[in-house]
């Protein structure tokens, strides 16, 4: 028998686990968004990679954002964040857009109530090792799901793809839905 088929004999039965690498999962829970893009900031220092967010009531926590990162797997690298959060979705429009310049991009949004007694819609954005984003963003928010279909297809037609969507109580419009899409540049 060859070296090689030797080698290849004896990985063969090595169990699978042996060449997966472990994954790592960190939750945090806060009821106040600044301290969840701190400790989310802290995570992805550390090499975690955000993969999910809630935001709702939970049993002990009350009203709180709760999100789940991975380390290990497939991710690697270092991450930043931030958590975009208001009750205007005009003013969300913005705050992507300028997140999208400074290099980060969606990914993943919930809406919670605030310590003020309001609903907001949170987004959260990433950055990698990329120093500019490579999408533009548009947000849809509206009280009607026929006007939501209209305006979907109005900028499907553009070449923006939904990313998410939530249901919140915003500023101006009361209990809107709101979607994120976007499109590359």
């Amino acid at each position: 028998m060859s070296n090689s088929l030797s080698l290849a004999f004896a990985l063969s039965l090595l169990p699978l686990s042996a060449f997966a690498q472990a994954i790592d999962y960190k939750v945090l829970a806060t009821s106040k968004t600044s301290t969840m893009e701190k400790e989310m900031n802290e995570a992805g220092a550390a090499g975690y990679k955000f993969m999910a967010v809630m935001g709702g009531e939970t049993a002990i926590g009350g009203s709180e954002v709760v999100v789940l990162m991975q380390k290990g797997g497939d991710v690697a690298g270092k991450y930043r964040y931030k958590l975009l959060a208001t009750s205007r979705t005009s003013t969300m429009q913005k705050e992507m857009s300028e997140a999208a310049l400074d290099g980060y991009d969606y990914v993943g949004q919930t809406v919670f109530e605030s310590l003020f007694g309001g609903e907001e819609v949170v987004s959260i954005v990433e950055r990698g090792a990329a120093a500019e984003s490579e999408y533009v963003y548009k947000l849809i928010a509206t009280s009607k799901t026929s006007t939501l279909q209209k305006e979907a297809n109005e900028i499907g037609r553009e070449g923006f793809q939904a990313l998410g969507m939530t249901v919140g109580k915003t500023a101006l419009g009361g209990s809107e839905l709101v979607v994120i899409a976007r499109k590359k540049k």
